[in-house]
């Protein structure tokens, strides 16, 4: 058995792929719809999953997305790998406007006046957070002091406000969705379900002898 050596592909391809998958959104897109078709659970339950996935959507919290739907779907008695599969919902083409929805509503709902340069003030503000995040990490094999309030603001002026601003656009958004999906899956389930019915009937009808 002859095995081949698998290519090793340069950064900048992973990096394009990462905003633009092999096949497009569109395919992409496509794969999630068959799977959650075919996921072995009610349509409400399969539902209920994938408004608890893209309800995380609308939180900070990238990299905690999976954990965070996967706990709201048990608590929700929904379809656990259905909200997994609708965190796809949060991808590189919608990051941007559902940090902007939820940073303005955040901001208009804790009273804060509207900021020009949302994301930009939003990267920047990151930007301080890492640097405080790596120069505490060094300060703690070093005599240096840490240093917290480029994180305070951070948290202050990005994290708090998409967290509370997120909740009414994530619940619509999610809603929205469980409608939708909900009403496909009963009608793929639906329409399935006659196949089937119809195949074992037309076996049943058969001759005995008949190959």
């Amino acid at each position: 058995m002859v095995f081949k050596r698998r290519e090793k592909r340069p950064l900048w391809r992973i990096v394009l792929e990462f905003f633009w998958p092999r096949g497009g959104w569109g395919r992409a897109a496509r794969y999630v719809r068959h799977r959650l078709r075919r996921l072995p659970d009610t349509p409400d339950k399969i539902a209920r999953g994938v408004w608890a996935g893209v309800f995380v959507t609308f939180t900070p919290f990238y990299g905690l997305h999976f954990l965070m739907s996967a706990l709201i779907a048990w608590a929700m008695r929904g379809n656990v790998i259905a909200a997994l599969l609708a965190t796809f919902f949060g991808n590189p083409l919608t990051y941007v406007p559902i940090a902007i929805v939820s940073l303005r509503t955040g901001h208009f709902l804790l009273g804060e006046p509207q900021r020009p340069g949302e994301i930009e003030g939003a990267m920047a503000r990151f930007g301080g957070a890492t640097a405080d995040l790596w120069h505490n990490f060094k300060a703690l094999f070093t005599p240096e002091k840490a240093e917290w309030g480029r994180l305070a603001t951070f948290w202050n002026d990005v994290i708090w406000p998409w967290t509370v601003g997120g909740i009414i656009p994530g619940m619509i958004a999610a809603t929205a969705m469980y409608m939708v999906v909900l009403q496909l899956t009963r009608a793929y389930q639906n329409r399935r379900r006659k196949l089937l019915r119809a195949k074992l009937d037309k076996l049943r009808k058969k001759p005995a002898g008949e190959a």
